[in-house]
């Protein structure tokens, strides 16, 4: 048997880039594949025959996949953050006394 090696392309201040995977979704599909694996033996543990099992999983499997490298595709390698962040930012900012422009034309003036 011959050993498989896989390129990871990383250049200077690069993010890593493994199969098309930019950056953290490398992680979160390490996380989805070992969530998966503890799923397949819950249900295997409770007795759902192993067919159906390894059905479920590799439905699951393939949705993870697919999802993953569509977010790593939408967003990049920072634009999930971004969204995220961009998504804490209120609309619009409402004062309803103006108490605080007072107080700050006072601090001015000293």
């Amino acid at each position: 048997m011959s050993n498989s090696v896989y390129q990871i392309n990383k250049g200077i201040n690069q993010s890593i880039e493994f199969k098309g995977l930019k950056a953290q979704y490398i992680w979160y599909l390490g996380a989805g594949v070992v969530a998966l694996l503890i799923v397949f033996a819950i249900m295997y543990i409770i007795g759902l025959p192993p067919l159906i099992c390894v059905v479920i999983i590799g439905f699951l499997g393939t949705v993870l996949v697919v999802k993953i490298y569509g977010m790593s595709n939408k967003y990049g390698e920072h634009g999930l953050m971004k969204t995220l962040a961009q998504r804490s930012i209120p609309k619009a900012i409402r004062i309803r006394s103006r108490a605080k422009f007072i107080t700050l034309k006072n601090q001015e003036r000293k």
